[in-house]
């Protein structure tokens, strides 16, 4: 099977897809992109990619905050999307990887005179963590970039060599995961997770405001809890010291999905346990991503794979 990418505006084989080794954003990390699932359910012989619409907004607003101009609205991108999923014919749980950047070759630090292009491709992906039964996480000693550096509300390309550092430094302390704090201390998110603590029957989770990257998961999570469980989630600065009383903790992210968090700075979260509330959001969710829950078919955009050629 001949993998296939979008790459100058049309669909290639992924192994033509090739940049310049001179292109400015391999140099300068000038670039954003997006991570969107695609979940297979054999039932329905089809992938569910999973609110593509939200992906592709975020997407746009990253573009406008790097002054990256791409002609296509976010419904070009999901029609582009879809034929793309559909014609590599996977048959599993992928990820959809777009990125736009900045594909000038030149030397020089800069985003404005240089010119902008898309790709987007596709990868069969299974479980990013491996944690149904849950996760150690570490806090790590790098903190999480701040806004004023480079705006975290945006997935720049860039950025993420924060994040690397901070797992690959949990990952060698024998961690799964890196919990990263902002400068003044506070919690802001995981290396590609947003973090939610349950204390006291709430969901709470760090604001906007402590540099966190908004998620499209930590969103459904926020509302599944609302509107299936009755749970109120507070949005606001956490100390550190509280991540070590939570009753609970789980990590959210498209990659992630929903991840409990058992273990803390080597401290049990609870009862070391999954927490029974991280379980009922996990089971809520997991059965909406892959379109088995008709109330939320509207986030779910089915795909039937068909293995066209080139």
């Amino acid at each position: 099977m001949t993998r296939l990418a979008f790459f100058k505006k049309q669909v290639v084989p992924l192994d033509e897809a090739k940049v310049s080794i001179m292109t400015h954003a391999f140099n300068y990390g000038t670039g954003v992109f997006e991570g969107i699932r695609g979940n297979w359910n054999p039932d329905e012989n089809k992938i569910f990619i999973f609110r593509m619409p939200e992906h592709y907004e975020r997407f746009k607003a990253s573009c406008r905050i790097l002054r990256i101009n791409i002609p296509y609205s976010v419904e070009d991108l999901c029609e582009i999307t879809k034929e793309l999923v559909a014609r590599n014919g996977f048959r599993e749980d992928i990820y959809i990887r777009p990125i736009a950047y900045k594909a000038s070759q030149a030397i020089g630090v800069k985003l404005h005179g240089l010119e902008d292009d898309l790709a987007i491709f596709v990868t069969p992906l299974g479980p990013y963590l491996e944690g149904d039964s849950g996760i150690r996480a570490c806090t790590s000693s790098w903190r999480r970039i701040d806004d004023t550096m480079i705006p975290a509300r945006a997935k720049v390309t860039g950025i993420y060599v924060n994040s690397a550092l901070a797992k690959t430094e949990a990952n060698e302390n024998g961690f799964d995961e890196a919990i990263l704090l902002t400068s003044d201390g506070h919690v802001s998110e995981g290396s590609g997770e947003n973090i939610f603590l349950v204390m006291k029957g709430k969901l709470i989770t760090p604001a906007v405001t402590d540099n966190i990257l908004v998620g499209i998961t930590r969103d459904t999570v926020i509302r599944l809890a609302a509107e299936e469980l009755g749970i109120e989630t507070i949005e606001r600065s956490v100390d550190r010291s509280e991540l070590y009383i939570a009753d609970e903790v789980f990590m959210t992210g498209t990659a992630a999905h929903v991840t409990p968090v058992v273990e803390i700075d080597r401290r049990p979260v609870g009862d070391g346990r999954v927490g029974p509330i991280t379980r009922r959001l996990m089971d809520l969710y997991f059965a909406v991503i892959r379109g088995q829950n008709p109330k939320y078919l509207s986030w779910c955009t089915p795909v039937a794979p068909t293995l066209a050629s080139v």
